[in-house]
């Protein structure tokens, strides 16, 4: 049985900083890439990062570039979101997610619908 925890959210304050945690389990780790998503109230999930099943290549959402991070250390089961001066336009359900890697990671993984597995989410909310 496939399972992606995710923790380590909560409140913060602007400015502040925050690390995610995605444990996943279940998964046939060296075929999966990895993403975190996050969906605000009332607004639809988007992509915020990902990383290949290695560590090595990283993607991110070109406005978070700079103060968000995603890293998987030597290609552990744990995947981790660095979240660094915080802002309240931040504030959403944060999502990790497994996709099946294939050769065309770069093509797909902003894309939510490739995704195969889904944490349960994580709130974190900034305030001003």
């Amino acid at each position: 049985q496939v399972q992606l925890v995710e923790s380590g959210g909560g409140l913060v304050q602007a400015g502040g900083s925050l690390r995610l945690s995605c444990a996943a389990s279940g998964l046939t780790l060296s075929t999966y890439a990895m993403g975190w998503f996050r969906q605000a109230p009332g607004k639809e999930r988007k992509f915020v990062a990902g990383i290949s099943w290695s560590g090595v290549s990283t993607y991110y959402a070109e406005s978070l570039k700079g103060r968000f991070t995603i890293s998987r250390p030597n290609a552990e089961n744990t995947m981790y979101l660095q979240m660094n001066n915080l802002k309240p336009e931040d504030t959403a359900v944060y999502y990790c997610a497994a996709v099946k890697e294939g050769g065309r990671l770069a093509l797909i993984v902003a894309r939510r619908d490739e995704y195969d597995y889904w944490g349960q989410g994580n709130q974190v909310t900034v305030s001003s």
